[in-house]
């Protein structure tokens, strides 16, 4: 290095020192003075390594030597500890020894190491990212572009955009709207620019995306296009629209049967649960029954099971009330069939009314998704089928209220007419009155015997009323002994009964009773002689309705007649005087049994069913 070039060397803003061939200083510019905190007069002539023994263990050794060796200039980047600063070491070799500059690029390095942070973030996204530059070539793209496309990046990287479109499936106006969007943001008309298009995925499968463009600035990029896969939330979406529509369905229908197979077929349709089922709860018997079912549960099954209290995971999740997902059935403990084909099911309780049973073959198939759509599924289901309970009450009241108004006019055609006919045979026999001898000429009753059954009538007539309020307090009542004290009340004889064996019930015994003997009555009063009464249960042998009934041999009802003398009537050729068995219809309805009329071998069958409480008693 001649004098004549140390002032331009001065003057440059890199970190500038000499070297002999044994590297000794022979020269250094301010800045090098001030990057190794060491003057020239102190350093020129001093062997480097001697004078800055930590720089042996860095890249300058090996560097300088090549440089020095192979007469070839070299470069490397080195990080000052003391100035937390990064420079980069150029050395240039001649015969005589080495030229060094060392430029600060700590801001480069900075660039460069959020530039690699961000494109490590961009390379870990699951959205598809494309720069693109003001040609609309590519300029990058990150893995996901690659998963989402199906392509290589050596096959991307330098198209233009419409590559990108054309590997996609995007149909042409799709594409010109893309092509807008880029160009809103390029400009800067738009800050941003958002589209959602359907695509074809790497399987040739329609997919939805959502493209998002927004400005960069790069050294050759100008537009990014993040793209997202929006299938599931696309289809989520719908199937939400959808299972709105289809509350809309379910709130039109009053019949829950036709309900639940709303649901089920829903299910099946929409949310892809080809395996599914309904079960509602019994309430009498207390047990889930099926009410509706998929073609594919019964293809695998052959039908659907009845669930008892207590039997399998179904019942235990009906009884917790909360939706739960079972991913593997091999691994879950209490199933109702452990030999089931099924390798994962959600099982959703419909309120209190049942469960709502979806499976699948393969373990793992449902994800909270599922949970989620089949939790909106069963509230629909739950509403509407609350909704029809409560329509079915409001219908069930009317019809009562219609009908208790039916009876009541004819109690009151019974009341006027029965009385009205007594009531003048009393008038008749005052009005006979012989001057010499004085006597009601009745054919076969007397005064006495007519005002009685005109109080008797009274009495049907209250009881009858008792109906529309409640029973009192029941008691655990014997049959037969019940049926001995109404037998002793009434106009049957003792011996004219037959109890074909002892049982135990709940009813109040005094509407009981009186519901026995007017039973009785009702077969004195058909009977042209003398009458037998057989008393039987029914329901235990045949798995039916518990109750019991009275057959009796007098002259039988008309089957026409069946339903009609269980109604009050006054004009009826069944009629007989008072209420008659329309009153053991009333008393029976007041303990909610059901009561009903057919015809016996050798006369008529009153019947008496759903007597809940009614138990066979051993000897």
């Amino acid at each position: 290095m001649t004098m004549r070039s140390v002032p331009i060397v001065d003057r440059v803003t890199d970190a500038f020192f000499a070297l002999d061939t044994g590297f000794r200083f022979t020269y250094l510019n301010e800045r090098a003075e001030t990057l190794l905190e060491r003057s020239r007069e102190e350093l020129i002539g001093r062997v480097m390594w001697d004078e800055f023994p930590q720089t042996v263990e860095t890249q300058f050794p090996d560097g300088f030597h090549r440089a020095m060796d192979e007469q070839v200039p070299v470069s490397f980047e080195i990080y000052h500890m003391p100035l937390e600063t990064w420079f980069e070491a150029r050395a240039y070799p001649s015969t005589t020894g080495l030229s060094v500059y060392m430029r600060d690029v700590t801001e480069r390095k900075a660039q460069e190491t959020t530039l690699a942070q961000h494109a490590a973030v961009v390379e870990a996204v699951h959205d598809a990212v494309v720069t693109l530059d003001r040609n609309r070539e590519i300029v990058t793209i990150n893995g996901a572009t690659e998963s989402i496309l199906g392509a290589e990046r050596s096959a991307i990287v330098g198209e233009h955009v419409e590559t990108l479109t054309e590997l996609a499936g995007i149909d042409d106006q799709h594409a010109v709207d893309i092509g807008r969007a880029i160009t809103d943001v390029d400009v800067r008309n738009a800050d941003r620019r958002q589209l959602e298009l359907p695509y074809v995925g790497p399987e040739g499968d329609d997919r939805m995306a959502e493209f998002r463009f927004v400005p960069i600035e790069d050294n050759t990029a100008t537009v990014a296009a993040v793209v997202r896969d929006v299938t599931d939330r696309h289809e989520y979406d719908r199937v939400v629209t959808s299972l709105h529509e289809i509350t809309r369905w379910l709130l039109e229908s009053d019949d829950p049967e036709e309900i639940c197979a709303i649901s089920v077929h829903a299910g099946s349709d929409l949310l892809d649960l080809p395996i599914s089922g309904v079960w509602l709860l019994e309430e009498e018997r207390g047990y889930l029954e099926p009410v509706a079912g998929t073609a594919g549960a019964h293809d695998e099954f052959g039908g659907l099971p009845r669930f008892n209290a207590g039997e399998g995971v179904v019942w235990d999740v009906f009884e917790a009330g909360e939706v739960e997902l079972f991913d593997d059935l091999e691994s879950v403990d209490g199933l109702y069939n452990p030999e089931t084909t099924l390798g994962s099911e959600i099982i959703a309780p419909i309120g209190t009314h049942g469960v709502l049973m979806t499976g699948s073959l393969d373990p793992h198939w449902f994800d909270e998704t599922d949970v989620d759509l089949i939790s909106t599924l069963v509230e629909n289901t739950r509403a509407a089928l609350d909704r029809a309970e409560r329509e079915q009450v409001l219908r069930d009241r009317t019809t009562e209220l219609e009908r208790q108004t039916e009876r009541l006019e004819a109690v009151a055609d019974v009341l006027s007419s029965d009385l009205q006919r007594q009531l003048e045979a009393v008038a008749d026999a005052l009005e006979d009155d012989r001057a010499d001898e004085w006597e009601f000429p009745l054919a076969e009753d007397t005064v006495e015997t007519t005002l009685d059954r005109t109080e008797g009538l009274v009495d049907d007539i209250r009881e009858f009323a008792r109906n529309a309020s409640r029973v009192g307090a029941r008691s655990r009542l014997r049959l037969e002994s019940a049926i001995a004290d109404a037998v002793s009340e009434s106009r049957l004889d003792e011996t004219a009964v037959i109890v074909d064996g002892p049982a135990v019930l709940r009813a109040d015994p005094d509407r009981f009773s009186h519901l026995l003997e007017t039973a009785f009555d009702s077969a004195v009063a058909r009977a042209e002689g003398d009458v037998t009464v057989r008393i039987g249960l029914v329901g235990f042998d045949d798995d039916g309705s518990r109750g019991f009934f009275l057959l009796d041999d007098a002259a039988k009802i008309p089957p026409n007649a069946h339903d009609r003398v269980l109604d009050p009537t006054a004009d009826d050729e069944t009629a007989i005087d008072g209420l008659g068995l329309a009153l053991v219809r009333a008393i029976a309805e007041a303990h909610d049994w059901e009561c009903t009329v057919t015809n016996g071998d050798a006369g008529t069958r009153i019947e008496f069913r759903d007597v809940t409480t009614l138990e066979r008693r051993l000897e």
